[in-house]
């Protein structure tokens, strides 16, 4: 025998305010169709034939052990690993490389222009990477590469980014890494001149870095003050990134269709 259903249904309880949803942050490749970019891969991969021949002449004009031991020629072969990778992505419709990446090439390559335009380019004896104690002949080879790593790849690398490269992706908290590399480099560089004689040719690579000239408080005190120019350098970098208009548009492409109401 079942129950008596009752004449009155007892209120029931409230029923609770729906939680909120969380934001879900959806990729930008989920809702773009990739677009291969070959312009944009050919001038990247410019830009690594120019580092890579920069390299290479170095390289073949002096020591290889001591030509891989200078800042500009370590920083112009990352660039050139980079700008390769990135020129594949581009020619297959790929996402680009993270921004944390790039970005550090671009801020190496420029810290490499500015330095030797600000602080080498004009020194006495002129600065030479492969031990010269004369200024380079115009259009001969040591001037050549000075030139493309110290000159052609930074300014073709700052284009690249202005013209080519998406805007708001460098971020600040991305600094601490990017100083990683200027810190190794130093440890670096100052171990590998207490391994050489003193008096050994091109045992301090760069002048202001010289501790038998200035000893090592003034060789740290110069190495603070680049390394400081550097960070100013890569807050430049985010600031601009962040105001500078977009080069890099694509209309999104949701799969749906509207379509007029029926009747």
């Amino acid at each position: 025998m079942t129950a008596p259903i009752p004449r009155e249904i007892p209120d029931l309880p409230a029923v609770p305010g729906m939680p909120a949803l969380m934001p879900s942050y959806v990729p930008a490749a989920a809702v773009m169709a990739p677009v291969p970019r070959p312009l944009t891969a050919l001038y990247r991969l410019l830009i690594a034939l120019m580092a890579l021949a920069g390299v290479a002449l170095e390289l073949l004009l002096g020591s290889p052990a001591r030509a891989l031991s200078y800042f500009s020629v370590q920083s112009n072969a990352f660039l050139a690993l980079v700008m390769v990778i990135s020129a594949h992505r581009a020619w297959a419709a790929r996402r680009p490389l993270p921004a944390i990446v790039t970005g550090a090439a671009l801020l190496y390559v420029l810290t490499t222009g500015l330095t030797y335009h600000l602080l080498l380019g004009h020194t006495t004896p002129p600065f030479s990477m492969t031990g010269a104690t004369t200024p380079p002949t115009p259009w001969h080879g040591q001037w050549t590469a000075l030139q493309l790593l110290h000159t052609a790849t930074p300014i073709a690398a700052l284009l690249d980014w202005l013209l080519l490269t998406a805007r708001g992706n460098l971020h600040l908290r991305q600094t601490a890494a990017w100083l990683v590399y200027p810190l190794a480099y130093l440890a670096f560089y100052l171990g590998r001149a207490e391994l050489l004689i003193p008096g050994t040719a091109g045992r301090y690579l760069y002048p202001f870095l010289d501790a038998e000239h200035h000893g090592y408080r003034g060789t740290l005190a110069n190495a603070l003050l680049i390394g400081l120019a550097i960070y100013a350098l890569a807050i430049l970098l985010i600031l601009v990134d962040h105001i500078r208009p977009n080069p890099v548009r694509r209309r999104a492409k949701t799969g749906f269709r509207l379509r007029a109401p029926v009747g």
